[in-house]
């Protein structure tokens, strides 16, 4: 075999899925949480910084910026595009460091105005290098969250909604231990989903980004060094809170990573019952409750024509477990450093993108899945005709009422492993000892009746 080619980077050649067969879902994500995307916050961080610093009384070193001057600062960050990243990816690979590159890039951008180059020495002012990263990374994740998750998130519920409305009134057998149980609807097993789902996706919204900017290890040393009269913790709760995160005043060189443990935990639990729905839509496909439209051109199988498989649940289900994995990992691992910090994290970060596009991807082909979804009427209806023995609950319930000895017990030895029907069940019951109303109302039980409030629950969801 001839030596492998060296291919340029496409969809075709990417290593990742993410970046390759799944693109299409994930390109929502690139602008946000790639490398660029890291890049351009780490240059919306350093601008707001100096921003900052110029409107300081206390730095009289840094004049107030002028209307012109401040426009031309905050465009550096407001029209940051590729070309840019790619000179502070030029200038990374001769200072081996990339937020000394984004320091260095925007010295150079601030040269041709004088208003700036006056106050370029104070890009980066007692910074260190996570003053500007966690800052960059809570923004990234605060608007992946806001601008990609939520409303994905969102689109999920919708359309479990759509399926427990459709569905209220359309009673089912239930499967306990995978065994028949008391029947309920269709719509309130749906119902079910988006009840958990949305509790799920609160907790994840509610999640607060932190961010500090306290220098090399959290005290504000060389702060003080310099401006000792100034309100540095004053300044530094003001600058993150306007960014829009939570300012968190006691962290080492790095801010530990706490919450971003508690907002992949949120995704992850949002991630375990989606994965819960796609199986069990997976199971209700097999039974043949749910078909699924077929889509012109679609092949299900290789080799059988007749085949629809539920494979849009199953990719779903894949790629909810590589998330959750990266999830666990992530969650486990940021929030540990070695004394005031290690750099092991440094690298393990770069990597949240792709934990949030696998779940993109999930919930992508989720939507799909349920997208094709035809419940058979006809299929449901005869599984729980055939299923009589489920009214044992109601009876010997109502003969407990009543009064009646070892009314469990009699019920168990009746219908455990036994064959029953709509004339050997209503056969017991007429030979009961009960008062004619409550025998009239178990005789017109059946177990298409018998979903309790199953409607009314999927109905008010």
């Amino acid at each position: 075999m001839s030596p492998s080619p060296q291919l340029e980077l496409s969809a075709l050649s990417a290593i990742s899925p993410v970046d390759g067969r799944y693109a299409r879902h994930t390109a929502s994500l690139r602008a946000l949480l790639s490398e660029y995307g890291l890049i351009r916050h780490r240059v919306l961080v350093e601008v707001r910084w100096l921003e900052t610093l110029a409107a300081c009384d206390g730095v009289p070193e840094v004049a107030p910026f002028s209307c012109e001057d401040l426009a031309r600062l905050r465009a550096l960050a407001d029209d940051f595009d590729l070309a840019d990243a790619e000179r502070v990816k030029a200038i990374e690979s001769r200072t081996n460091h990339d937020v000394k590159a984004v320091e260095y890039f925007l010295r150079e951008r601030c040269e041709d105005h004088p208003g700036l180059v006056r106050a370029s020495a104070f890009v980066h002012f007692a910074c260190t290098s996570e003053d500007v990263n966690n800052l960059a990374y809570a923004l990234m994740l605060e608007r992946a969250r806001e601008e990609v998750l939520l409303p994905l998130m969102d689109e999920v519920i919708a359309a479990v909604r759509v399926l427990a409305h459709r569905h209220a009134e359309l009673a089912m057998l239930s499967r306990t231990h995978g065994q028949s149980a008391t029947p309920t609807t269709l719509g309130k097993e749906m119902a079910v989903f988006v009840h958990r789902l949305s509790r799920q996706r609160d907790a994840f919204a509610a999640v607060p980004m932190l961010g500090k900017i306290n220098g090399a290890v959290g005290n504000y040393n060389a702060h003080l060094s310099a401006y000792p009269d100034v309100d540095w913790q004053a300044l530094a709760r003001t600058f993150v809170e306007g960014l829009g995160l939570q300012f968190n005043p006691y962290t080492t060189q790095i801010e530990p990573h706490d919450f971003i443990a508690e907002l992949f935990d949120a995704l992850a639990r949002f991630n375990t019952v989606v994965l819960d729905l796609s199986r069990d839509c997976w199971g209700y496909i097999s039974l043949g409750y749910f078909r699924q439209r077929p889509v012109a051109g679609e092949v299900g199988s290789s080799t059988m024509p007749h085949k629809v498989n539920p494979i849009d649940f199953e990719n779903a289900e894949g790629n909810l477990g590589l998330s959750s994995a990266l999830l666990a990992h992530l969650a486990s691992k940021l929030p540990v450093s070695r004394w005031q910090r290690d750099l092991s994290d440094s690298t393990v970060m770069r990597n949240l993108g792709v934990a949030f596009a696998h779940a993109v991807i999930a919930c992508r082909s989720l939507l799909k899945g349920l997208g094709k979804l035809e419940a058979d009427e006809v299929r449901v209806g005869d599984d729980l005709d055939a299923a009589w023995e489920v009214l044992a609950e109601p009876v010997q319930t109502v003969m407990r009422r009543h009064g009646l000895a070892n009314a469990y017990e009699q019920l168990k030895d009746f219908s455990r492993g036994r064959p029953v029907d709509a004339d050997t069940l209503h056969a017991f019951i007429r030979s009961l000892e009960l008062p004619d109303e409550a025998r009239q109302h178990l005789l017109a039980l059946t177990p298409a009746s018998y979903t309790g409030y199953a409607a009314r629950l999927a109905r008010e969801i």
